[in-house]
């Protein structure tokens, strides 16, 4: 993108933002910040949540399962939405329903309650998070829009150190004998202050009722990802009796009629033409199985810090902090290497991954003599640093073959699918460890789940060599 330069030393610099773009800015970080930070909290309050309603193992499962899976399946649907009915509505409704799912969360009484407060979060969250980008580049110049995006990076990265710290402090603090609830209702506050500033900031857009949208296809998606995801978790839980079976079988052949869809579909979910792109089928193939594994790897810790080494969740939040903390430095490092080694730093992401997992590993072995948990925090940053990494490379090198055309539909099915990889890492590797833990015990249980981890990470490094060799070109992006 060319930026006109100012020849006129007495002209205002261009790229300045006004108080009013900050403003407009600074609603759009907050939609975001609700959705990072909620779908990380439960990572560290699901034991104390399940302690205090109850739920036991299929609620640790399901907390953070249903809350990507829905964001996940409408996300696609919610930018195309804003499209046809306009973005600032959209936005709207997104944040009031998003605020409203979070008290309904924090009052929550019975696992099926929280659950369904989980489901309408993400639901409202797929509203929600894909109108702000769109907002931003309708309201702000080409000069002033590189300054507003440069914003994300920083608060999206904070935001992630902040979620599991805060979530801790407040089971902590144990405000108004509240436990965990606070969690969920300071979002109250937030989202108050993001809807009446959206109403009153945010410009008014009448969309385009022409756009068409693909309610069928949203449909069957919708039912697929559910019936599979569903069957997989309760099924793992509970013996594979044969209901949870046929649900599963369900999901695929729901998922088999989704294909078929697209294949005949007039204005499809996801152009068909996409997967007979090798780079990008690739890549989605890498990062569903990567998202899945370091999401389940993130869940595994802290379970395995609370409910092996009876750590609380304050002191679990502070000893995860060193994988946040590697996640914010190896992005910012990495960010501006991308064009230059394209899917080598995909390489080298992966690789760090598995050296901190299997150091993890071991590291966990040594805690059966007593050692201090301390142990694992390098072996933990170093697996936050190959987050990071792939983070700010896989999906962008994954659209490198992709044309001009097709290049809003990969970015929001490649997106969809980070959010789905979340729902099935998260719930699978959770599954695992507590089989696991009834044979073997905590510790013994932990490594073996991180090694499954690892080797999923080392399946990674065989796909990866299928991804085009650069990310596109800047302007493509």
């Amino acid at each position: 993108m060319s930026h006109t330069k100012n020849h006129n030393s007495n002209t205002a610099d261009p790229s300045r933002l006004t108080p009013r773009l900050r403003a407009i800015l600074a609603v759009v970080l907050i939609a975001d910040m609700l959705d990072l930070m909620d779908s990380t909290i439960t990572n560290i309050a699901a034991p104390s949540i399940v302690t205090s309603i109850g739920g036991g193992e299929s609620l640790i499962k399901w907390l953070g399962a249903a809350y990507a899976l829905a964001i996940g399946v409408l996300l696609v649907v919610g930018g195309r939405l804003g499209d046809r009915y306009g973005k600032r509505k959209l936005f709207l409704i997104g944040i009031a329903g998003f605020t409203a799912a979070s008290a309904f969360c924090g009052l929550s009484v019975s696992p099926a309650m929280i659950i369904i407060g989980r489901l309408v979060q993400g639901s409202f969250g797929a509203l929600l998070i894909p109108q702000g980008i769109s907002i931003l580049m309708a309201t702000f110049s080409p000069a002033q829009f590189p300054s507003a995006v440069s914003a994300f990076g920083p608060v999206m990265s904070i935001s992630s150190v902040l979620g599991p710290i805060l979530a801790g402090l407040i089971i902590q603090a144990n405000i108004a004998g509240l436990g965990w609830r606070p969690m969920f209702l300071m979002n109250i506050l937030l989202g108050l202050i993001g809807f009446i500033t959206g109403i009153w900031l945010l410009p008014k857009d009448k969309g385009n009722p022409n756009e068409k949208l693909d309610m069928i296809g949203s449909l069957l998606l919708g039912i697929a990802m559910f019936g599979m995801i569903y069957g997989l978790i309760e099924g793992s839980a509970e013996g594979w009796q044969s209901i949870q079976i046929i649900i599963l079988i369900a999901g695929v052949i729901f998922l088999a009629l989704f294909a078929l869809h697209l294949r005949h579909a007039e204005n499809p979910l996801i152009k068909p033409s996409l997967f007979g792109n090798k780079g990008f089928t690739s890549g989605l193939l890498l990062g569903l199985a990567f998202f899945a594994a370091v999401n389940g790897l993130s869940y595994l810790i802290s379970l395995f810090f609370q409910l092996g080494l009876k750590l609380s969740p304050y002191q679990t939040a502070l000893y995860m902090t060193p994988m946040a903390v590697g996640i914010v430095i190896s992005s910012l490092i990495c960010r501006p290497l991308l064009n230059k080694l394209g899917r080598k730093l995909v390489v080298i992401g992966l690789m760090l991954t598995l050296a901190g997992a299997v150091g993890l590993a071991f590291s966990i072995l040594y805690l059966i003599d007593g050692n201090s948990a301390l142990i694992t925090i390098p072996f933990i940053l170093i697996v936050g640093a190959g987050m990071g990494a792939c983070f700010s490379s896989i999906y962008e090198v994954a659209l490198g073959d992709i044309s001009h055309e097709e290049a809003g539909s990969a970015s929001g099915s490649l997106s969809a699918v980070q959010q789905l990889a979340a729902a099935i890492g998260s719930a699978l590797v959770t599954t695992l460890f507590f089989r696991l833990q009834l044979k073997a015990g905590d510790t013994k249980a932990m490594v073996i789940s991180v090694f499954v981890v690892a080797s999923i990470v080392c399946l990674c490094l065989l796909l990866v060599w299928l991804l085009p060799k650069n990310a596109p070109a800047e302007e493509f992006q």
